[in-house]
């Protein structure tokens, strides 16, 4: 995950040389326009006040995650304000809009800029100062909240916790115990959390609504859905008909689920899974399920520092530079002593955070399987972020093609540390020990595909619902379970009181809104963009590929990643892999499925 960062506003007068270099013909014969002139001076003096701003505020929010204080969310919050003041005020909103207005005089690069301007600007528009601000204070709460809790597996005397745990210790059971009272014990205390959640994401969602309506979106949702150039009912849309593709192939991966289910803790076989069967906290991902391709033996012996060090030797084998030390010095990778009083944020995510060389990753890692896979995908965004952080791209256009690509990229570097033979030249894998191929496409499918009904179904009907619907609190409850049973197949393994608030567990609900189909595009791209390495560059079967030490499939990611957001992401994609975004490959990868489901749920009730 990358977290979700105030914008920085710069400006770069470029070359044609530079022009040329990043595939923007900028013709050096071509007339500059006095409107042009006039937005790169206007974007080059915003340069100098906002992008200090931009360094300070992210810092600030750093700070904030690793080291939970009341003190450091203050600093956090200030941070922030001093920035939305610069990027929202009136002045940046007329004068963007004045300029934009002349778009056909304007070159292609100051366009994008003033357009990624003005939704920055709507973020945190200054005719809505004191909204602007509760908003803020608000969000830094929340977080404090999420970063700094203890969840809790049995409660002692006088509301005490008589045995405290962190995440990395509930996903543990959920992931390897066989016992279910363990398991619902366990499930019950990760929701904990979304009773202390619910009133601060309430008061969120107003805010956020308030805000983006005030620059003329119709809702929250609707302003993080422009930054792709869609509309709401285009990205509804568009996930609908992604849950339509999948639909055969997720049925019959739930029919296998929960028949292996329940013959493992003999239990009779349910119609919707019981929540704390999976091995997920939110049912997002099914792990576990086929034993025979479990790689948690192959790790063991393995230290914290050997996966991320693994890590950034992919990338360098694909011709990436080495990361520079400020990485490893600044960085926060591995799970804070159980004896330290200091709390953080538990989730992983990249962090850029002057827009230049500052990069850092705040993981808590573990020497296992879904670490590995997890240091590969962070630093996936670490390393985009350092390609496009150059002279020729502008730094408001530092991000990715769109937020959906940063994912994609970070999740094609996690299929790729799945992969057997890559496994096998690391020595992680022995030859003649492999996992079986059958079991290891199920297990990854039990991981990918069944993740499409949670992002495109549930996270982005229920988002859409909160924002687009303003759905009263007191619905969320029922609501947020409707929708996983309609989209996952899954139940709540007992009764969910309705004045909690299970969906508020979910990080980015919380700090990273409206955005969840984010994921569901990168899991499309991801299987376009590796289809295309392997069977186009590699000539390599897409289900057992490596593309580790392939300088070509290298200079292939990082003609994508140096872009930043300069072409526009559908030019990119069909450049990129020759077709529009799409299912097609992910549905391809898993194609053998099809007959070895039919196999294993022959004589099977699969109606649901």
């Amino acid at each position: 995950m990358s977290p979700r960062q105030p914008l920085i506003i710069a400006f770069t007068v470029l070359s044609a040389a530079s022009f040329a270099a990043l595939g923007l013909q900028a013709k050096p014969t071509k007339k500059v326009t006095p409107e042009e002139r006039e937005a790169r001076a206007f974007l080059e003096t915003m340069t100098g006040v906002v992008q200090p701003l931009h360094t300070i505020a992210n810092q600030a929010a750093w700070t904030a995650a690793t080291d939970v204080t009341t003190e450091h969310t203050a600093a956090r919050a200030a941070a922030e304000k001093a920035l939305a003041a610069m990027s929202g005020s009136k002045l940046v909103i007329q004068k963007t809009r004045a300029l934009l207005k002349q778009e056909n005089a304007l070159e292609p690069l100051s366009l994008r800029q003033l357009q990624k301007l003005l939704l920055a600007a709507a973020d945190s528009p200054a005719t809505l100062p004191e909204v602007v601000a509760k908003r803020i204070d608000a969000e830094a709460r929340q977080s404090a909240v999420l970063d700094g809790y203890t969840f809790c597996l049995q409660p002692g005397p006088g509301g005490a916790c008589a045995r405290p745990v962190s995440a990395n210790d509930i996903d543990d059971i959920l992931r390897k115990s066989r016992v279910l009272k363990e398991r619902e014990q366990a499930w019950t205390a990760s929701k904990e959390i979304g009773r202390k959640l619910k009133a601060g994401l309430a008061e969120l969602v107003g805010l956020r609504n308030q805000v983006a309506r005030e620059m003329g979106y119709a809702s929250f949702f609707a302003l993080q859905v422009a930054d792709y150039g869609m509309t709401v009912p285009e990205m509804t849309a568009l996930m609908d008909a992604t849950l339509a593709a999948v639909a055969p192939l997720f049925d019959q991966l739930h029919c296998f689920a929960r028949h292996t289910l329940a013959e493992r803790y003999k239990q009779p076989v349910p119609r919707l899974i019981p929540a704390h069967w999976l091995g997920n906290r939110w049912a997002q991902s099914w792990p576990g399920l086929v034993e025979s391709a479990s790689l948690d033996p192959f790790f063991k012996g393995k230290s914290r520092e050997f996966i991320v060090r693994t890590a950034e030797d992919f990338y360098v084998s694909l011709g990436f530079a080495r990361l520079p030390e400020s990485f490893w010095r600044k960085s926060d990778l591995y799970p804070v002593e159980r004896t330290s009083p200091r709390k953080k944020n538990s989730h992983a995510s990249a962090w850029h955070i002057d827009g230049e060389g500052d990069v850092r990753s705040l993981m808590s890692v573990e020497p296992n399987p879904q670490w590995f896979g997890t240091a590969h995908h962070e630093l996936g965004h670490i390393y985009y972020d350092l390609a496009y952080a150059r002279p020729e791209v502008p730094y408001l256009l530092r991000a990715g093609a769109n937020r959906a690509f940063h994912e994609a990229v970070g999740d094609l570097a996690r299929l790729a540390s799945e992969q057997i033979p890559y496994l096998r030249k690391l020595g992680i894998v022995r030859q003649g020990q492999e996992p079986d191929a059958a079991g290891t496409l199920l297990q990854s499918a039990l991981d990918s595909v069944v993740f499409l009904p949670f992002a495109a179904g549930t996270m982005t009907h229920f988002e859409h619902d909160l924002y687009v619907g303003d759905l009263p609190p007191g619905d969320w409850q029922a609501r947020w379970w409707q929708y996983v049973a309609r989209y996952q197949g899954v139940q709540a393994p007992h009764a969910r009181a309705d004045e909690m608030c299970d969906a508020c567990t979910k990080t980015h609900i919380n700090d990273d809104p409206a955005q969840y189909y984010d994921y569901a595009l990168a899991s499309l791209i991801k299987f376009q963009l590796h289809d295309a390495i392997c069977a186009k560059i590699l000539k390599q079967d897409v289900r057992s590929c490596d593309y580790s030490g392939s300088q070509e499939a290298g200079r292939f990611l990082q003609k994508i990643l140096a872009l930043g957001a300069t072409r526009d992401w559908r030019e990119v994609m069909r450049e990129a892999t020759g077709e529009d975004i799409g299912p097609r490959a992910l549905l391809a990868y898993f194609q053998p499925l099809v007959a070895d489901l039919e196999k294993r749920n022959l004589g099977l009730d699969c109606s649901r």
